[in-house]
Parts: C-alpha cells; sequence; structure tokens
C-alpha cells in the first residue's frame, strides 16, 4: 500500500468516529434540555471534558504505540467512539453524558496520535504539507457529515435515531481496520522517546518548538473550542428568520449545521492546496501570520455584526482561514517532529491542541454566564493578536542573528 493511500484510509476510518462528536456541537449548545441537562453551564462542561481527559491520556498513549501496532490503538478507538456516540442518543443526564465524553477523550488520544504519528512516518519536507493536508481533509468529511445531519436530521427525526446510526457506522467498521490499515514498523523513534517521557527530558523545547506549541495551543483554543462551540449560539442571536429551501423549514441547527459542513466538504480539496504551498516556501512559519491575521479581524467583526448575512459572510470568511491555520500548524509541528523525537513532538503538539480545545468552551460559556457572545470573540482575537506579535518578533530576532553571521 502506498504512503497516500495508507494516510486517506487512516483518515477516513478517522471521519467516521468522529461522527457523534461533530453533531454534538451543534445540537447540544441549543437542545441542551432535551440531553436532561439543567444548567447552560453542563454544556461547557460536556464539551471540554473529553479535552482535558486527554491531557494526562495522550502522553501514556504516546508509550502505547511504542508497543503496539497502529491498528491495535484504532481498533480500541473506534470501538469507544461507538459506545460512547450510542449513549449520547439513550443517556438522560449529566453524569453519564460526562462519563461518555471521557471515553470519546480516550478514543480521539488514539485516534489523533495515531493518524499524526502515520502522516510523520510516511512523509518527507517535499510532501509533508500535503499529506497534512490530504489527513485532515479527509478525516473533516466526519465533521461534515455528523455537523449536517446533527443539524439536520435531529430536527426531523431524533436525537436517539441520529446517534444511532452514527454508533452503527463505528461498529460496522471493525472488521476492516486490519484491512484498510498495513501492519507498522518498529519505530526506534518512539522507543527513544518513550524512554524520555519517563525522564521528564524536555530538552527538545527550543524556543522555536515553544513557539510551535503555543501556536498549536491557540489553533485548538480558536478552532476547535471558541468556533466550534460558539457557533449555534452567535447563529441563533441573529437568525430570526426561518429560511426555507425546497420546502423545508431550515432551522438554528439546521443552518449552524450548513455551515460547519461547508468548511468540511472544501477541506480535502483545499488543505492539500496550502499544504503544497507551505511545502514549497522557504519560510514556514511566516505563513502562520496570515490566518492568524484573517482570524483576527473576522472574529472582531462577530463580536458586534447582527445582521444574518453579512455574518454568514464573515463566518465563511474565517472558515476559509481556519482551513489555512490548522493545516499550517499541523505542517510546523510535523517537520518539527522529523528533526527531533518525533513521537514526542507530536504528541506535545496534541496535547496543546487538545488544551487550547478544552479550554474554549469552558471559557465560551463561563464569560456567557457573565457577559455577552461577543466578549467572547473579542477576548479571542486579542489572544491571537498577542501570537501574531510572537511569531513576528521571532522572526525579527531570527533576521537580526543571520545578520551577524
Amino acid at each position: 500500500m502506498s504512503s497516500k493511500s495508507r494516510v486517506v484510509a487512516i483518515a477516513l476510518i478517522t471521519a467516521v468516529a468522529v461522527l457523534g462528536d461533530a453533531m454534538l456541537f451543534i445540537v447540544l449548545p441549543l437542545n441542551w434540555e432535551e440531553f436532561g441537562l439543567t444548567s447552560v453551564w453542563q454544556v461547557g462542561v460536556l464539551l471540554s471534558i473529553n479535552r482535558f481527559v486527554r491531557l494526562p491520556i495522550t502522553p501514556l498513549i504516546g508509550l502505547f504505540y511504542k508497543k503496539f501496532d497502529v491498528r491495535v490503538g484504532m481498533v480500541v478507538a473506534v470501538s469507544l467512539a461507538g459506545i460512547s456516540t450510542l449513549f449520547y442518543g439513550f443517556s438522560s443526564g449529566f453524569i453519564v453524558l460526562v462519563i461518555m465524553r471521557i471515553l470519546w477523550g480516550v478514543a480521539w488520544s488514539f485516534i489523533r496520535l495515531g493518524g499524526l504519528l502515520t502522516v510523520v512516518s510516511l512523509s518527507q519536507d517535499t510532501n509533508r504539507g500535503n499529506l497534512m493536508g490530504l489527513y485532515n481533509g479527509l478525516w473533516g468529511l466526519g465533521g461534515l457529515t455528523g455537523m449536517l445531519a446533527g443539524g439536520v436530521f435531529v430536527d426531523i427525526f431524533s436525537i436517539t435515531a441520529v446517534t444511532t446510526i452514527f454508533a452503527l457506522g463505528s461498529f460496522l467498521l471493525l472488521p476492516f481496520i486490519y484491512m484498510l490499515i498495513p501492519k507498522t514498523e518498529g519505530n526506534e523513534a518512539a522507543q527513544d522517546a518513550a524512554d524520555k517521557y519517563k525522564n521528564l527530558d524536555l530538552t527538545f523545547l527550543t524556543p522555536y518548538i515553544r513557539l510551535v506549541i503555543a501556536t498549536s495551543a491557540t489553533m485548538g483554543f480558536i478552532v476547535l473550542g471558541i468556533f466550534a462551540s460558539s457557533l449555534s449560539t452567535l447563529i441563533g442571536r441573529s437568525y430570526d428568520e426561518q429560511w426555507s429551501i425546497l420546502g423545508l423549514t431550515i432551522g438554528v441547527l439546521g443552518l449552524a449545521g450548513a455551515i460547519q459542513a461547508f468548511r468540511w466538504a472544501w477541506e480535502p480539496f483545499i488543505a492539500p492546496l496550502f499544504g503544497r504551498m507551505v511545502d514549497r516556501s522557504t519560510n514556514k512559519q511566516t505563513l502562520i501570520l496570515v490566518p492568524l491575521f484573517i482570524s483576527i479581524v473576522t472574529f472582531w467583526f462577530l463580536g458586534f455584526l447582527d445582521m444574518i448575512v453579512p455574518l454568514l459572510i464573515v463566518i465563511f470568511i474565517f472558515q476559509f482561514a481556519s482551513t489555512m491555520f490548522v493545516t499550517v500548524t499541523d505542517t510546523l509541528a510535523a517537520g518539527a517532529a522529523s528533526k527531533t523525537d518525533s513521537v514526542k513532538m507530536m504528541t506535545v503538539h496534541t496535547v496543546m491542541v487538545d488544551l487550547g480545545a478544552a479550554l474554549g468552551p469552558l471559557l465560551s460559556f463561563l464569560i456567557l454566564f457573565w457577559f455577552d457572545l461577543s466578549m467572547v470573540f473579542y477576548v479571542a482575537s486579542i489572544l491571537m493578536a498577542v501570537l501574531a506579535a510572537a511569531w513576528v518578533l521571532y522572526g525579527i530576532k531570527q533576521k537580526k542573528t543571520l545578520s551577524r553571521v
């Protein structure tokens, strides 16, 4: 099996596994009472707890992959994904949902680290961005299906019906995992990295890698945390009309799901293009400033826009920038991993993305408890501006260092 085929296989397996999680981000913020919740703060906890669980779990899974094949980890992950998704529809209470979100957190750690390690091991400097974009774009199809189906079909049928179908997809995939993903060879880098974890060796954290890791956390916070958890609420604030297509009325959930689905639909095509652009660049780190600048401006507008059409235009601009944001960040992390301990670097990258993604929903709903939705986007804009300034200062410092040589 070729390198590209192997990346495609693990990406499509990931796509099926994320269906339930993607659906939850669209449906839960507006329909939280139907899940047996009693307060809006519980929404923030449920959308964050799986990410907090991944912080201590991901390094342990890095150790797991030193001894076991990626296929074993994917079997565990897809099984847990199916179980958690099934219970989203049948559970009726906060505690059960917390447990299911914890199970999903463990599943995603297996999936994400296994996928990233696959890309790192199969790529070179000339095609790393392209393969990373392909991987992210293809597994995004699961986000597309989950959010679109969650937004549209939950209104038509029920939460239980949708989650049951998604869970069955995961269970039916299990027999095919060993066929789609070939056996991985022994990974000496994984062995070395695992040994260094035991000694808490952090000498690989150079100033550049620290900045890449800070970017990982910010990307998770903005794209996977703040935006994903606030979109339904953002749309609901401005969407007073009831649009219809072919006689089908589009509610807030349907519109929010469709918006997210558009991004996942173009990612298999746009993300690899961005990746190739990164591959060809001689100064890859400066490319991160482009999506950062667009995201800063769009988030500031999202804070005060209250007309639905201008709001949707700005959202689509941010969606485009977020595709580049994720692709460039993952490519920078993979490039750093290729020059140091790959398992260690990608594990830290994954942990920091999870940390940002976990803090995003939690901070959003805490801010909403005291302020309004606008403050969420203003705070996020300021955070991205700080990161952009750090990259600019790093670039200036590097130029001064080179000029002295």
